[in-house]
Order: structure tokens, then sequence, then C-alpha cells
């Protein structure tokens, strides 16, 4: 697990003054890859590679990058893990590949050698990749099929520059220019969603897609290296468990794989159970587990986590977590924020400790609730239905709500707008279209025309792999994922996520949605004879901290530290929020939003 970046075209600057941008991009990123760095430049060619290093396989200098190809003409800076290396490496030798390290990296890079782009579709894992190809004078940059690990890029007059995270770009450029309208993004979605971020011209590569650049002709091609190939449809719940079982297990083996300390994160919920007692199960031997804790017993989760600690044999890290722990800790949490976001302080937490406790890498039950129907959003179908059909009927009726005092019903607004993501809006959105404009002095066409681009296709079914897919694609893209990628590497720790395995994602994909979305019984049901009959019975709780708190009780600090109540409508936020017409989400929103840099 790593950080990388890299510059394309050097538009009239040196090598020398590449060579400088470069390490300071680099070197910016160095939390995600204390361990070694290294830098490749073709100054004939005018390519520029560079690589920080978190050493997880074969902690030799082997696996140094840019790691070059015998023949000196591929060269790849990567980040992730491609977990059926193993796999692949073998069927390279059979083809007459020689392999000098144990490292993924060195076979990643030789299936590129052998199979070219056609390569990437047989990466099971969390991955961005960029190559240079230097005999076809290419530059490939590749993400993972689930858009685990980020990968940023600009193209402007003939010249590419990515990069792990936004802040490098900075690094580039002093005075890059920041995107106009992600405050308004932001407090519409508590993130800035893809493919947007908070410069200008600075984009994420979607997701199971590649990006080439022909540095001869300057030209760009972003596509698809894969789409979803099940074209089954399992009707059978006894089927479907044998399913889930056999590859989820497979998958949590395949994350186990490390030369470094690996452990897993255990909530006491259901998922993180359940990947913990598998964990426990394929290693056969002591696991590392750790978790995260408060002093307010309403939210403590010791007495599940137990539970679950005396059917397995592990390391177990216990760490409590208080409210000056939290004021303590705001400014590194906002040094670690490569994006604005309104959650990740939970993350932020857990891999500071996972860091603290000498662990290199961790599991996570991070993706369940997406696939199997557990947030609170799949039981509300029938009600979004309804609320389509009033639409419908009464165009703009919900207009009328953006004028309720609460923050709750006010989202409602937004199912006026006549567009499948206003059913995101309503079930996830922060602030209407009318606190938006009034936050940022500027008016509601503004603030709607920002959210257009992300308009969604009319058409489509209101079901629940509807809200599978806006739960996945939306909140988990790009606020889940996202914030545990730069709060755990701020940390320099790994977090895996066997949930998301690719071939776990295929099998589930090919389950029927009465069988798949049922409240999560179906991993109930696989995984009731190792999981205590407690946990699976139990209600969901979401893993949060007792943020309305501690916020009430440093409300002074805060209001001064975000310096909030420059305007009336901030000071009546605030009001609202002492009041409990803003929940603590909506407060912390506008801190993030004046604190937030993406120097």
């Amino acid at each position: 697990m790593c950080r990388i970046v890299g510059i394309a075209g050097f538009n009239g600057s040196s090598t020398e003054q590449i060579e400088c941008k470069l390490c300071s991009m680099r070197d910016s990123m160095s939390h995600g890859g204390p361990d070694d760095y290294g830098k490749y430049i073709d100054g004939d060619s005018e390519v520029a590679l560079g690589h920080r290093r978190l050493s997880i396989l074969d902690l030799t200098s082997m696996g140094r990058q840019p790691m070059t190809s015998e023949q000196k003409d591929v060269h790849i800076s990567y980040n992730g893990e491609v977990y059926n290396f193993k796999e692949l490496r073998a069927e390279l030798t059979k083809l007459g590949h020689r392999f000098i390290s144990n490292t993924d990296t060195e076979v990643v890079l030789k299936a590129y050698i052998e199979w070219g782009q056609d390569s990437f579709a047989k990466f099971k894992g969390m991955f961005a990749v960029s190559i240079y190809d230097k005999s076809k004078g290419l530059v490939y940059l590749v993400r993972d099929s689930a858009g685990i690990k980020p990968l940023y890029y600009s193209i402007k007059d003939g010249q590419l520059v990515f990069a792990s995270e936004i802040k490098a770009f900075k690094h580039f450029n002093k005075n890059w220019l920041e995107f106009e309208r992600w405050k308004v993004l932001f407090l519409a979605f508590g993130f800035v969603p893809e493919p947007y971020t908070t410069l200008n011209n600075v984009y994420m590569l979607p997701k199971k897609n590649y990006l080439k650049f022909n540095i001869r002709t300057k030209s760009t091609e972003i596509a698809e290296y894969e789409t979803n190939s099940s074209n089954e449809n399992v009707l059978d719940s006894g089927q479907a468990e044998t399913l889930v079982s056999e590859y989820l297990e497979s998958a949590v083996a395949r994350h186990m794989v490390s030369d470094a300390p690996i452990g897993v994160f255990l909530s006491g919920g259901l998922d993180s159970s359940i990947i913990t007692a598998l964990a426990s199960g394929v290693s056969g031997q002591k696991i590392n587990t750790l978790s995260v804790n408060f002093d307010d017993p309403g939210l403590s989760e010791t007495y599940y986590q137990e539970l679950l600690l005396s059917s397995i044999n592990s390391t177990h890290h216990n760490i409590t977590v208080n409210e000056s722990d939290f004021v303590d800790n705001v400014p590194q949490i906002f040094s670690c924020m490569d994006q604005p976001t309104t959650d990740g302080v939970n993350s932020f937490f857990i891999s500071k400790y996972a860091h603290e406790a000498g662990l290199k890498s961790v599991l996570s039950g991070l993706g369940a609730d997406e696939l199997f129907g557990g947030y609170p959003s799949f039981d509300r179908i029938n009600n979004i239905q309804g609320l389509i059909k009033l639409q419908s009927i009464f165009p703009g009726i919900f207009k009328i709500f953006d004028y309720s005092g609460s923050s709750k019903y006010k989202r409602l607004s937004y199912m006026a707008i006549d567009n499948p993501l206003s059913i995101y809006m309503l079930l996830r959105g922060r602030f209407s279209i009318n606190t938006i404009s009034a936050l940022l002095n500027t008016t509601t066409k503004y603030v709607e025309d920002s959210l257009v681009p992300l308009f969604m296709e009319k058409e489509f079914e209101p079901d629940m792999d509807f809200v599978s897919k806006i739960e996945s694609n939306l909140y988990m893209q790009n606020q889940l994922l996202r914030d545990t990628d730069f709060m755990s590497m701020g940390n320099s720790l790994e977090v895996r996520v066997p949930f998301l395995d690719k071939d776990f994602l295929e099998i589930t994909g090919s389950i029927d949605q009465g069988i798949r979305y049922d409240s999560k019984n179906l991993l109930k049901s696989c995984y009731k004879n190792i999981v205590p009959t407690e946990i699976i019975n139990r209600k969901k709780m979401g893993f949060t901290f007792p943020f309305a708190k501690w916020f009430l009780n440093k409300l002074d600090y805060f209001v001064e530290y975000g310096n909030l109540g420059k305007s009336k409508y901030e000071k009546q936020l605030i009001s609202d929020f002492k009041t409990g017409k803003l929940n603590w989400s909506g407060f912390w929103s506008l801190i993030v939003l004046n604190n937030y840099s993406p120097a």
C-alpha cells in the first residue's frame, strides 16, 4: 500500500524543474508511504513517476518503486493490493516470465507486459496503477473495479498530472485554482461527489476504468476495462447461503495475506464480527483485533466485542476515546482530510490506534450494509415510492418543506427535483437548496445549476437494487471508502475490505433481491454458527462517536475554531444545533466548510 504520483508532458519545464515538482508532490504524501520512496524520470519522452511505499508484501528493497522491467521499457508506480497475485504469478511463470521479488507489484508489471491492457480485468484487489510503456509511448492509469483506492488526474495543454491525493496537486502548482462549486456540493452531500474535487480541472478516475494517455499525440482515452459478467439469478435461499459462505471465506483468506503485522477491526456489530470470526478461522492461529470504545456507556459496544472475542484466539487492543481526545486531535483530523467530509473521524481514531499498536494493515466490515440491505433506506422503499407518486400528481408540492424549521424535513424539498438524485438527497442529503444559498450568499439557481451535472438517468425502477446502487455509488463510494483511505493512510495504515472482493461482489450481484436485501438475514443465516446469538439478533447500531454531546460541551471552542457566527444565518444554525433542530453532522459541516484547505 502506497502513494503514487506522476507527470507526462513537461510543457517547457526543464527535467530539473519537473523533478523538483515531482518530489515535492511525492513527499507531501509521505504519511501514506513512510517506509521507502523512489522516482523515475525520462527526460527525452517527458515522463516522470514517483512513489512512496508502505511495505506490506516483500519488505525488502526488492519491492522498491517505481519498478522497471528487465528490458527497461515498462515502468510502474503502484498503490494497492492485488490479492490473486500468486495465481497470476504461477500463470506468468508457465509463460516464461521470471521473478526476482515476492511482490504483487512485479506480478502487475509482468501481467501488463504479457497481456497489455487486457491484464487490468485479471486483477482482483484494490489498486491504483500507473504504467509507462516507453516503446508504445503510452501512460496508463488504472483504478480497481470497486473504487477502493483513489486516483486523481488533470489534463491540460497536453500535460497529464496525477496523484493519490488532492493535496499533492498544490505541490505541483501552489496557485492551483479551487473548483468554484465544491462548497455547494459539499453542503448538499456532505462530500464532493466523483468525478469532481475541490480543485479546478482535477478529477477522480472512475472505478473499473483505465485512462490511456498518448505521449506523442497528447490524446487521451478513458474506458471501462470490464463490465459485470454475472447473468445468473439465484432464487433459492439455500443456494444463496452456500455461495455467500464460500466466496466470503475465500475473500477473507486472500485479504489476510501479508508480510507485515495485520489485524481486524472489531466494532461488535454483525459485519465486523463476521469478518473477525472468519479471519480467525482461516488463519488457524492467534490474530490481532482492535476495538474503539467511548466513556459514554450508551455507546459502548464492549459487551458484544467480548462475546466474540471469547470464541476466538486473538491479541486484542481496546482503546477508549473521550472528549478531550477528540478536541486534541481535531487539527490532525483536518491534516488527514484530503477532501472535505462530514464523516471520517471514527476512521481517523481507528487508524491512529491501529498504527500505534504496531499494525500495518486492518480488515474492515465496510460494504455489507450496502450489499445486504442493512441501512434504514432499504426499509423505506415503500415510502419512497409513495413520495414519487405524490410528486408526479402534484409537481412542486415538496418545495414548501424548504421553509420547515427542521433540517430533517427540509430535505423533503429535494423531492421537487424530478430526478432519482432527489431520492438520495432525501435519504442522506445535508442541507436544502435554500439553506445552501443562504450560507454561501448566492442564488438558489446557482445551487441548482451546480447539481445539474450530477443528475442521473430519469428512467429507473425504485426498488431495492436501486437503493443499493445509490448507497454504494454515492454514499459508500464518495464518503466511506474515500474517508477510510485518507484517514488510514494519513496514519500509515492500510484498510482492507473483504466484502468488496471482486468475486464476492459478482456472486452477490446474482442473488435475487428478495433474498439478498432482507435486513441482512442472509448474512445472519450464513454465520449464526460462528457469531454469538446476541450479536446476530441485536439491532443495528451505527458506529458513531458521542459528537452531539462533545460539541455542546465545547460549543464556544468549536464556534471559535470553526470561525462560525459571521453571518446571521450561521448564528441561526448554531442556535438550531443548541435546540436540537440541527444534528451534529450539520454543525460539523459548518466547521469543515471553514477549515478545510486543499493545500
